[in-house]
C-alpha cells in the first residue's frame, strides 16, 4: 500500500486526523497504527469506504454490554460512511473457536447456528443500522474448498506458529488433547479476510491471535493486509471476571429497564470510568468532564453511577424508560418502598417457618449459612420490617412479602 497521507490536501488531512482520533479512543491495541492512518487517508482521498470486519461465532447469542464494546466502535465507523462486514461463522461455528478453552468446543448443528444468528441480528439492531450492514455467512466460500485447497492453506502456516496460542500452549503443557480440526479455526477466520478483502478487523483482546491470522493470510495470498483493532475486555458486575452470562455478572441489552438500571447500580466504583468509556455513547468531552468531577469530588460516585445507569437504559430502551427506571430505583431502593410488581410464589409448606428455612424454600438464599449472614447484615425484611433475629419464626400468610438485599422480592400466595 502506497503512502496516501502525502497526497492529501490540508482539508483532507484534517478529516483524516478527526477520524483517526475518533477510532483510536478506548482501543487497547492497534496493529499497526500507521497503517490505520494510511487506510483512512486512502479512503478520504479516493472517496472510498473502508471495509470493517467483525466475525461472529454464533454459539452464545445473548448480547450483553461486554459485546457492545466492539459494536460501539463499529458504529463509529458506520456513522462515518464505512462498510461493516458482519461474518456469521456458520461454517467455523461447527468447529467452535478454541480461544480460552481447555477442551474442544461442542460442534454446532446447522439449525443451532441459524437460530443463534437470528438472535444476533435482532439485538445488534439496537446498536448498528442493520440495513447498512454487509452480512456474510462464511460457508459461502469455505464449503467450496476442496481438499487440495485446504492442504494449500495449511501450507501457509507452521505448527509452531499455531502452538503460540496461549490456550493450545497450555493444553499441550498439561497433556490435554488438541484435536486437529481445532487448528483450522484460526486458518478459516484468516481466510475470511482474504475473501472479503477486509481493511480492518475488530475484536476483543482475547481474539489477538485469530485477527492477526487475517493479516498473515492476506499477505500470503497477495492481498493488502488488514489492520487489527483490539478492544479491551469489560469486567462484569463482580469487578473481576470478564463479563459473561455463564459467570452471571452481566447486563444484557435485552433486559428490562428496571433490571438494567438496578444492575448498573451494582457496578464497582473503580470500574465506573471504564463503563462510561466503553459501554456508553457519551462523547469524549462528556466522559472527560465526568472523570475530572469524580476526581475532584464535585461529582459524588453515587450520582455518577445513577447517570451511568440512566445512560445505559436510555441507549437500549429510550429516554422515558430510563427516567422511569431511575424513579423506580429511588422509590424502591433509596426510599425503601416495596415495588408494585413482585414475583409471586405459591406456598405449600407449614403455616409457620423459621426465617432461615423460609429464605431457602423461597429460593432467596442457597444455604443456611448464607441466609444467616444476610440476616446478621440486616439484609432481610418481612413486609418491610428488618429481621434482626436469626431464630425468628415467621407466620406464613397470604400476600406476605419477603425481601433479601435491595433487589430480591417475593410475595407469597397460599
Amino acid at each position: 500500500m502506497g503512502n496516501f497521507i502525502e497526497q492529501l490536501s490540508s482539508k483532507q488531512l484534517i478529516e483524516v486526523e478527526r477520524q483517526l482520533f475518533l477510532y483510536t479512543q478506548s482501543v487497547q491495541e492497534i496493529i499497526p497504527t500507521e497503517d490505520l492512518k494510511n487506510k483512512i487517508a486512502k479512503s478520504v482521498l479516493l472517496n472510498r469506504p473502508l471495509k470493517i470486519k467483525l466475525g461472529l461465532d454464533p454459539s452464545a447469542p445473548d448480547v450483553h454490554l461486554g459485546h457492545t464494546v466492539v459494536l460501539n466502535k463499529l458504529r463509529q465507523f458506520q456513522e462515518n460512511g464505512h462498510i461493516i462486514q458482519l461474518i456469521i461463522g456458520d461454517f467455523t461455528g461447527k468447529i467452535g473457536d478454541p480461544t480460552g478453552k481447555s477442551i474442544a468446543r461442542k460442534q454446532l448443528t446447522d439449525e443451532e447456528v441459524k437460530r443463534n444468528a437470528r438472535t444476533y441480528f435482532e439485538q445488534f439492531g439496537k446498536v448498528l443500522d442493520m440495513e447498512k450492514i454487509e452480512l456474510h455467512y462464511n460457508s459461502k466460500w469455505l464449503s467450496l474448498l476442496n481438499f487440495e485447497d485446504v492442504i494449500n492453506m495449511a501450507g501457509k502456516i507452521t505448527v509452531a506458529r499455531l502452538l503460540e496460542r496461549d490456550d493450545f500452549e497450555e493444553r499441550l503443557a498439561f497433556g490435554k488433547p488438541i484435536s486437529l480440526h481445532e487448528f483450522f479455526y484460526p486458518l478459516m477466520q484468516g481466510y475470511d479476510s482474504v475473501v472479503l478483502e477486509s481493511d480492518i478487523e475488530l475484536g476483543g483482546t482475547d481474539q489477538h491471535f485469530n485477527i492477526l491470522m487475517g493479516r498473515h493470510f492476506q499477505e500470503k495470498f497477495g492481498k493488502e493486509k488488514q489492520v487489527a483493532m483490539l478492544m479491551p475486555l469489560l469486567e462484569g458486575l463482580d469487578g473481576v471476571e470478564k463479563m459473561s452470562k455463564s459467570k452471571k455478572n452481566y447486563i444484557g441489552i435485552d433486559e428490562s429497564p428496571q433490571e438494567m438500571y438496578g444492575k448498573a447500580m451494582s457496578i464497582p466504583d473503580e470500574l465506573m470510568n471504564k463503563y462510561f468509556e466503553l459501554a456508553t455513547d457519551l462523547t469524549t468531552e462528556e466522559i472527560k468532564k465526568i472523570k475530572e468531577e469524580l476526581d475532584t469530588g464535585i461529582f459524588h460516585p453515587r450520582d455518577a453511577k445513577m447517570l451511568l445507569g440512566k445512560t445505559i437504559v436510555r441507549m437500549y430502551h429510550g429516554a422515558e424508560a430510563a427516567k422511569q427506571a431511575e424513579e423506580h430505583f429511588i422509590s424502591v431502593f433509596q426510599q425503601g418502598s416495596i415495588p408494585d410488581e413482585i414475583p409471586i410464589v405459591e406456598w405449600h409448606g407449614e403455616s409457620q417457618a423459621s426465617v432461615i428455612d423460609l429464605l431457602i424454600k423461597l429460593n432467596l438464599q442457597n444455604s443456611k449459612s448464607e441466609a444467616r449472614r444476610m440476616i446478621e447484615n440486616n439484609g432481610v425484611r418481612i413486609n418491610g420490617e428488618k429481621v434482626r433475629d436469626i431464630q425468628l419464626r415467621v407466620p406464613v400468610t397470604n400476600d406476605l412479602i419477603v425481601q433479601v438485599g435491595k433487589r430480591k422480592f417475593v410475595k407469597i400466595k397460599m
